[in-house]
């Protein structure tokens, strides 16, 4: 079953299939504010629910994620809907956290996929440094960009800086964000400003790969 919501942008240039992370669905404030943004910026944007997440939905009551497999065939299904109605854009797929994780594990493996973007990348659980989540980004072949808030607690600038990344991975930090890009106030930064800035680095990495 597909849960599944286009932003259609004017004059579009790509497409981008979004996924959520961990606790939160497409209806999230994040999830809605960085599809508008990007819809402005000409790249339309699809979102959608991993079944978990609908389960949740339909009954109220929370639960984990299911496992990666199930995560992952689903991610295709919506991307194989996405063609089957007719996008011709080139695509790029993406998540918020262990939705751009996702993305990452599925970029070399899918033709139909130009690059991925993660927003905030969960690089290790927090308070968990030495369980990292990087092995498959060491040797990733398509182009990725990364954007984290400085002091995400799933991987900082400090400790993503020390990683062994593939050469073809972008890394975008905003300043004091953390795992969602919101800083702290004394920071004199926005989480709105941020968001905002994330879209237009999206924006960017994509138009630079576009024939």
């Amino acid at each position: 079953m597909f849960d599944i919501e286009i932003n259609k942008a004017t004059d579009p240039q790509a497409c981008l299939v979004l996924a959520h992370g961990a606790g939160a669905g497409k209806e999230d404030e994040f999830m809605q504010d960085i599809a508008q943004k990007l819809c402005a910026l000409q790249i339309n944007v699809v979102l959608f629910n991993f079944p978990y997440m609908q389960t949740i939905k339909e009954t109220g009551k929370r639960r984990p994620p299911d496992k990666a497999d199930k995560l992952l065939a689903h991610f295709e299904s919506v991307i194989d809907k996405v063609f089957e109605e007719g996008n011709t854009l080139p695509l790029y797929i993406g998540g918020k956290s262990m939705g751009g994780r996702m993305a990452s594990m599925l970029l070399d493996n899918l033709e139909l996929a130009e690059g991925a973007i993660a927003l905030g990348y969960p690089f290790h659980p927090p308070g968990k440094p030495e369980k990292t989540r990087t092995a498959h980004l060491e040797c990733m072949k398509k182009p990725m960009l990364i954007i984290q808030g400085e002091r995400d607690t799933f991987g900082t600038q400090q400790e993503i800086l020390q990683y062994s990344l593939a050469d073809s991975i972008e890394l975008a930090f905003l300043s004091d964000g953390d795992h969602s890009f919101k800083p702290r106030k004394a920071s004199g930064e926005t989480q709105q400003a941020h968001i905002e800035s994330a879209a237009t680095i999206v924006a960017d990495f994509i138009n630079r790969q576009l024939p």
